[in-house]
Parts: structure tokens; sequence; C-alpha cells
């Protein structure tokens, strides 16, 4: 018989009563070539014809379960089929499609092309609504029962429904095929829920609590969908955290103007990558300020931790609390973390004896201020922290009794501050006594570091410094003057200058630099600051034209400083006497060395340069230290003797107001800047006791010792404490500058390979972290740029991969990366825009994207081994064949870091990809679980968007990476090719 279509032949099959296998080769031979059964839609015309009557026919039935068996029809079209059956009246219909609902349900599958696997999402999807709507109709029919007095029927029905409901939405796997199908077809998952509202209605009116509590677990699992990857386990077992300690002790120590966003961001995200409960997160936050507090050298390193922990953390817990979920439980968070803090006596005794003060009160006060802490809580803590304080040793001895402790300084300069930007922006022409009077007061004991403390941690320091500028170029500005507002101007530009060098040594200059000064005139300080002042790591050239003025000037000054008993105030140029004296101490030097001028001469001089204002000395000085490090061993000492000459004050009646508050702010400059030449030459200068602080954190390193051996020990002690201090901070960044960010990075990542014990590996991996903060961005280019592909490429080294130091660097990369990668479209901070930046060329010549020529990295790959083609993957792995997410996204490739990122992924491709297994494999395994493990829920930025879709599937084929939420955290789910990708690893799984 010559079958016409499909329908015909189930017609002829249930006439002649076939058996389902005999029924199984008829077909086969009624339709022996093209199109599949899916095609000719089998499993749909196979139900239609079942379900006819008022009950199923069993053996159009027993062919459907055959060829399910005996996979003639895929899953997603018996799914998809199933749920256009839509009559809930005809119980034994239902129950018969329920039965073969549980034949496959918890074990779907799909080996087929990438549609293939998406239109199973899409099935399952349409099977879930199905299961909802009829399970939502089974329990009306029950209430109708129920009501009517005949349950047993209805409740059979409902109680199998949630059966399979709960059997589909068990399996891991399913619910990774739901979220992907969900995010295909937002609409039908509209349906869905608006199905889950009206189930729960209907649910809340029946009384048997065993259907009511299965129904709610299916619910639950099914709104916990499309949020299955955010759920992250937090540490529970660890209450120290050294990278959050570290963090917090780096900023205060090193970065106090800086912006309080980034740190936010910085805290976050090693909150979220070490997965630390909020309490404990906050506490750290606080131990941290607190030993910061007790270890700042005295003067203004203890004012500006002052400043930073009083001032600058509350506002950065303000906007901590921004990203918490709820505003009472971030309150009740910081409470919980203060009781945890309170439990710390020996730490806030120390604290208080330093200060002087009970600094937790202060604290507490500040928190309830800004909104952090409820006003029982504080007082409650405050409580508990006084009657801890009674049973202290003595925390107030006599002799301290009067200093003002510096907490309640700070807190007070604060508003100061802003009232001082208010005065300042004033017309300085209309009352310049009075501004010089409100200058004279800022000047007094440590009235100036105090404010500059407090603006810093602030965020006014910017502004603070720009005003001061606008007043120093205002004073260069003379019109006709008698002789007292001519000596106002010269003290209005000298204490400008000097706070504006002493603002500049303190903070750094990049706090008085305009950002952007394109077409704007350019002020006198900025100039001569960028040109003319010796920093940390800038080297001037003496000879350089901005040291060579006007010649006639010169002179002009020369014979000034030289003749006068004197210099008159009237008409005095100051800004150009600043930029003159280099060259006129050039030929004073000259004379001096030809015999020309005596030594009682240059005392004259040089108390002349010192006498009215203090800055021209700065000046002066300035060109010395320059002048000084080009000169031989034998020629230095007459300028060095000037100097000591300059540095000195000057006893004479005849000086202008403020003169000793401005000669101590001038003995703290010079210093600063004589430090490097002092230090090269090994030549000792006593600038006067000035009040202020010494150098803090200077010459740190032991001298005639290499410097790996300082990095190697100060690493190990700094492990053996499991925390980094200040000092060692300080260390580090020395070593960085000098040793360059290779040779840092290379030389830690040794150190920490070395380690054997597992706990010794974790906590290195926690400090490593945060001494590569130091400079984030640098390091991770390094990191994962050069030491990770020279590891993983040299079969010689694969031994230092294996476990623990292999599992430790695979989360130290993966946190660098994560890292750097959220933050690097911010701005550098302070700190590291000193240091010299790689050139983004040298980045794009190690690794081209072209597809003509394989990058240096690629051919790294194959060099090292026997066969060329062993890790590189059978086609040629240029950037452009293997797509990523990130070039779907077109994510700008000129950025280092995003070359670095693809060509790390283009290599771990490879080595999944490769024949030979070894700890590197076992090394790339860790690496991705890590990223798995810090990833964030829609994280459409995550470093895990450039590695290669083809990737994926190689992935899976590790048993550890097997499951199938991990298919949906390394893939792009943003993208419909991700998606697709996604839905055929997992249904493969």
């Amino acid at each position: 018989m010559k079958v016409v279509n499909l329908k015909q032949a189930i017609l002829q099959a249930w006439k002649e009563r076939w058996s389902d296998y005999q029924w199984a080769i008829n077909m086969k031979k009624f339709f022996p070539k093209g199109a599949t059964w899916d095609i000719l839609n089998l499993a749909e015309a196979l139900l239609e014809q079942a379900m006819i009557g008022p009950s199923p026919n069993p053996l159009i039935l027993s062919y459907l379960k055959y060829a399910i068996s005996s996979q003639m029809v895929s899953y997603s079209s018996v799914l998809t089929a199933i749920s256009k059956f839509d009559d809930f009246s005809r119980d034994l219909c239902v129950q018969a499609l329920l039965d073969i609902m549980d034949m496959f349900c918890d074990r779907l599958s799909c080996h087929g092309k990438a549609e293939e696997c998406i239109g199973l999402c899409r099935a399952l999807l349409s099977a879930l609504h199905w299961l909802l709507r009829c399970t939502a109709a089974s329990a009306e029919r029950l209430r109708e029962g129920l009501e009517a007095g005949t349950p047993a029927a209805g409740e059979k029905q409902l109680a199998m429904c949630l059966q399979r409901l709960e059997k589909t939405l068990s399996s891991t796997k399913n619910r990774a095929l739901l979220h992907i199908a969900k995010l295909e077809e937002a609409s039908s998952w509209t349906a869905i829920e608006h199905c889950l509202l009206k189930l729960g209605e209907i649910l809340a009116s029946l009384s048997n609590p065993q259907l009511r509590s299965q129904a709610e677990q299916c619910g639950t699992l099914i709104r916990s969908i499309p949020s299955m990857l955010s759920v992250h386990s937090e540490q529970l077992h660890k209450t120290g955290f050294p990278t959050v300690h570290a963090v917090v002790l780096l900023e205060g120590t090193m970065n106090l103007t800086g912006e309080t966003q980034p740190l936010v961001e910085q805290l976050m995200m090693v909150k979220r990558m070490q997965h630390i409960p909020t309490p404990l997160f906050v506490l750290e936050i606080w131990k941290a300020c607190f030993v910061g507090l007790i270890e700042s050298p005295e003067g203004t390193g203890e004012l500006k931790w002052t400043a930073f922990t009083f001032l600058k953390i509350p506002q950065v817990l303000v906007k901590l609390k921004k990203y918490s979920h709820g505003d009472k439980d971030f309150t009740e968070d910081v409470s919980s973390a203060f009781e945890f803090l309170l439990k710390l006596t020996p730490l806030l005794d120390k604290a208080d004896q330093r200060c002087n003060c009970d600094c937790t009160n202060f604290l507490l006060q500040e928190c309830s201020k800004q909104g952090l802490l409820s006003e029982a809580s504080t007082n409650n803590l405050m409580a508990k922290r006084k009657a801890d304080r009674e049973h202290a040793p003595q925390l107030k001895s006599d002799e301290n009794a009067n200093i003002q402790p510096n907490p309640g300084l700070i807190l007070r300069a604060e508003p100061t501050v802003t009232n001082i930007l208010k005065t300042m922006d004033a017309d300085h022409s209309k009352s310049p006594e009075g501004l010089l009077g409100v200058l004279g007061h800022m000047l007094s004991g440590k009235s100036l570091d105090l404010l500059l403390a407090a603006a810093a941690a602030t965020g006014k320091l910017k502004s603070f410094a720009r005003k001061f500028i606008n007043l120093n170029e205002f004073t260069t500005h003379r019109s006709e003057e008698s002789t007292k507002a001519a000596s106002v101007r010269a003290l209005l530009f000298d204490i400008s200058f000097l706070m504006l060098c002493h603002v500049a040594q303190t903070y750094g200059s990049e706090v008085i630099l305009s950002e952007s000064n394109t077409g704007g005139e350019v002020f006198f300080f900025e100039t001569w600051m960028q040109t003319c002042m010796p920093e940390e790591g800038k080297i001037l050239n003496p000879d350089h034209p901005c040291f060579r003025p006007d010649s006639t000037k010169v002179e002009s000054l020369v014979a000034l400083l030289n003749n006068s008993s004197e210099i008159k105030l009237v008409q005095m140029k100051w800004h150009e006497a600043c930029l003159n004296i280099s060259a006129a101490i050039l030929e004073i030097l000259n004379a001096w060395e030809n015999g020309v001028l005596a030594f009682e001469s240059i005392q004259k001089i040089t108390d002349n340069i010192k006498g009215k204002v203090c800055s021209l000395a700065v000046c002066a000085v300035a060109w010395l230290v320059a002048h000084v490090r080009m000169l031989g061993l034998d020629e230095r000492e007459k300028s060095l003797q000037m100097i000591r000459q300059l540095a000195g004050p000057l006893y004479s009646e005849n000086t202008l107001q403020f003169y000793n508050e401005r000669v101590v702010i001038m003995s703290s400059i010079l210093e600063h800047m004589c430090a490097d030449v002092l230090q090269q030459t090994a030549t000792q200068i006593k600038f006067p006791s000035t009040g202020m602080d010494t150098m803090p954190y200077w010459n740190l390193l032991p001298p005639k010792r290499p410097i790996k051996e300082v990095l190697t020990d100060i690493f190990a002690k700094v492990l053996e404490k499991g925390w980094v201090d200040s000092r060692s901070i300080h260390i580090f960044d020395t070593l960085l500058h000098m040793g360059g960010v290779y040779w840092f990075c290379n030389n830690l990542i040794k150190e920490l390979l070395k380690e054997t014990r597992k706990e010794h590996t974790l906590r290195a991996v926690e400090l490593l972290y945060s001494i590569f903060c130091l400079d984030m961005q640098q390091v991770t280019l390094v990191l994962l740029g050069h030491i990770l592909p020279g590891l993983l490429t040299d079969s010689s080294k694969w031994h230092s991969l294996m476990d623990p130091p292999g599992t430790a660097l695979a989360k130290l990369a993966v946190w660098c990366a994560l890292s750097s990668y959220s933050s690097h479209k911010g701005q550098a901070s302070s700190r590291q825009k000193k240091r010299q930046r790689e050139d983004i060329e040298d980045y794009i010549s190690l690794f081209p994207l072209d597809d003509m020529q394989p990058s240096k990295l690629m051919r790294l790959l194959s060099s090292n081994e026997e066969d060329a083609n062993i890790l590189s993957s059978p086609t040629d792995r240029s950037m452009s064949s293997s797509l990523s997410a990130s070039q779907l996204h077109t994510v700008n490739m000129r950025d280092p870091l995003n070359r670095v990122l693809a060509n790390l992924f283009l290599l771990i491709s490879s080595i999944l990809g490769s024949r030979t297994a070894g700890p590197h494999t076992q090394f790339v395994q860790w690496f991705m679980e890590d990223c798995v493990g810090c990833l964030e829920q829609g994280g459409r930025g995550s470093i895990l968007q450039f590695m290669p879709f083809t990737t994926v599937s190689e992935l899976v084929k590790v048993s550890a990476m097997s499951s199938p939420k991990v298919v949906l955290a390394i893939t792009d789910l943003s993208l419909p090719l991700g998606r697709q990708v996604a839905a055929k690893a997992v249904a493969a799984l």
C-alpha cells in the first residue's frame, strides 16, 4: 500500500493492530529518505490521533513511547506537542500526557545543532507553562469538588501535576535551559509569572498542607531561575581579611586626596571576590583605621590618618550603603561591626592612648551624623566603650592632659576649610590686610596641616590649592602702591607660594596642576612648579632654558642682591625675581669660585635672598639641587655651602610679619627638596628644628644590600605576620619604583610558587593582591601578558603550577584581572600616575590582532614543543577565527588590558584543546573555576567575554567544570550566539 501521509500511516497501524516495533519498521519503509520525523511532526501527529476520544488511545500512545525511547522523535518536539493540548477536563488524557513527560523530564538532552538546543529550551519553557496551567486547572477543580463534596478525583490529578513539576524543576540542568529560554522569550516568561500568581491564589484556599507546601516549593524553584547565578555563600569560617586591611592602609598612607568612589569600588570588588559578610567587612575597615592611627608617624602623618579615619571613611561607608540591599540591614551590619570592634579592647586602648581621647566615641558620633547608625545603637555602643575605659589602664597622663586631641581638632577643622574657601572667593584687592590676617592665623602651630588634612580627606584640597594659585597670581599684578600695601602684597605672594609648595610635597603635585589648561592662561606658580621644582623621580636640567631668563633682568637682580642692604618692596615683581634667581645664583657662584666675591659677600647675598620673602630662597635652592647633581665630587662644596646658608633663618629685627612661621614651612620644603641630593652626595645639612615632622618613610632601604634580597625578606616578614603594615607598604612602593613592574611582579610570583603549605599560599594571595594595588593596572598587564604565558607554555616550568601554589596563582591572576578590568575605565590614582607607563604600542606589537600574523604569544606557544602544533589548535587561532563575546560587543582592542586578556583566553582555549595534559591544564581549570566563583549575575563587563565561544565545549569536558551553572556563568547570555553556545553545552551534559 502506498501511504500518502503520516496520518494515514498511523491510522493503518491502528486498524491492523501493529505492535510498536512493527510500526517503527513499517514507518521507516513508508518514509525511506529525506525529511526527519521532527520535520514531519511525528510526535504531534501521534498525540493528535491518540487524544481524539474522551480517553487516550493506548496503542497509538505505545507508538509514541516507542518513538521517544528509540529517539525517533526529539524531546523538544514531544514537549511542544504536549503543550498544545489544552482540554484539561479530560482527566485520563491529561494523566497519559503526564506519564509521557515522566519518561524523560528529568533527563533531557540534545546532541544536535545549536538551533535544535535552543529549540529544546523553548519547548521546555512551553511545557512548564502547560504544566502550570494544568496544575491551576486541577486545583480549581479540586476546589470546586471540595465545595460539592467530591474531592478525590481532583486531588489525585493535582498531586500528579505537582509531582511532574517538582521532578522537572529539581534538575539544575532543566533550570539552566529555562534560564536561557527566559532570555530568548521574555513574553513567555511573563506568562509563566502570571500563571504562578493565579495558582498561588487558588492554592491558598486549599486545606491539604502537603499539596500546598509542594506547590510553594515549585514556585520558589521557578522564581529562582532568573537569579540562579547570583547565589554566593559568604565566608563564615574566617574573621581576618588582610586584603581589606591592606587596601585601607594603602589608601590612608598614600592616597588621602584620592576620590572616594574608586576606593569604594575597590573595596566592593574585594568583598565580592572573597565573599566577605558585611559586618566583618566593615570591622576590617575600622581595624585598619585604628592600626593606621597607632602606626602613623608623628606630625603630618598622624594628622593625615586622623582625617582619613574620622572624615573620609564615614563618607566611604555612606557610599557602601548604596550597594547594600536595604538601609536597615546596613545600619544593623555597621552596628554589629562596632560590637565586634568593642571586643578588641587592647587595640582601642592603644589608639586612645596615641590620640589622647576616646576615639570610638568620636567615630560613633560621626557615623550617627551620617545616618550609618541609629541613635539607640550609638548610645548603647558609647555606654559599652565608656564602661570598658573605666577598667583600662589610666589613658590620660598628666603631661598630655592639656594637649588637644587630633580627632577633635580635625572634625573642627572641616567646617573651617569651607569658611576659608568662601573668604578666598572674595575680591582680594578690597581687603588684602584682612586676608593676610586669615592666612597668618593658618600658619600658626599645626593649623595649616590640620586644615590641609581635613581638605584632603573631604575632597576639597584641589579647590583649596586653586584658590591659592589665584591669590598668588593676583600678587604678580601690581598697581601704584604704598610701602604698607607693598609689604602686604609681598607677604601674600610668599605665604601662598610656600603653602602651595608644602601642599605639592605633602600631597603630590597633581593636586596643584589643573586638569586641562587648554587655551586658558597658565599661572606663574604652575609654570614654576612644572619646570623648576625638584620632586621624587623628577630630574631637572640646571642648564634648561627655563633657568636662563632675560640677562638684563638677571644682572639687575644680582646687583640688587649684592649692593643693597635689603630689598625694596615697592613695585617689586616677585614672580620675575623667582624666575631670575637661578641665573643670578649661577653668576654669584661663579664669582665666588673665581675669588671675585668673598664669603662675607655671599652671606650678605643669601641674607638678602631670604630676608623678606622665603620663596626666593626656595627657588634658589631648587636650582642649586639640580646644579649639584651635575657636579663632580670635588666641585660641590660651594654649592652645598650656599644651600646651608639659605636654609637657616635670618636673625634680624627688620623682617616682615609672620617671619618665624614662614621659615618653619620654608625649612620643611627645603629639607624635602634636598633629601635626594644629600643622600647621593653623603652630605648633611642641619635644617632648623621646625616643629613639623621630619620626613617619614624616607630612606627605608638598607644600604649595600641587593634589592632582590630586600624584597624577599620584607615579603617573608609580611607573610609571617599575616598583614601589611604602613612601613612595609612604603618599602614595597620604593622597590616597585626601583626595580620596575616586571622585576617586582616576577620576583613576588616566584616567592608565591615556592610556598608548599595551603594556608600559607592562601594568605600569600591575599597579601600579594593588596601589594599589587600599588599599581594594579601595570602589574596585571605584566602578570597576564608575560608571566602567566611564560609559565603555561614552557613545559620545564609546569611542575611549579601544581597544587597548592598553582591554585593560589590562579586565584591571584583572576583577582588582578577582575580588579583591573572593572576599574581601568576610571582614572589612575595619583600615586600610579607618577610611575612610567608601558607604551601602548608595545602591547600592540606583542599581541597583534590581525588575520595574517599570529601573535608572538601564539608563536611562543608552539616553539617550546617538539611538535609545533601540540599546543595550538588544528586551525590557526588568530584573534578573528575564534569569535568571542568581546568582539560582538565591539570592545576596544587597542586597549592593552583588553589585548592581554583576549590573548590569555586564546592560550587557555588552545591548552584545553591540545592533546597534552599536565599541571598547566589543571591550572587553566582552577583559573576558570575562580572566574566563575567571582562572577556577578548579568555582569556583561566580565573578563570571560574575551573567551572564544569554542572554549565552552572544551571546558565542559573537564569533570569539575561540567555543570549547567558553570556553562551559564562562562557564556555571555546577553548575546543570541552566547545563548546558542550555552544551550548546546547544557543540553549535551
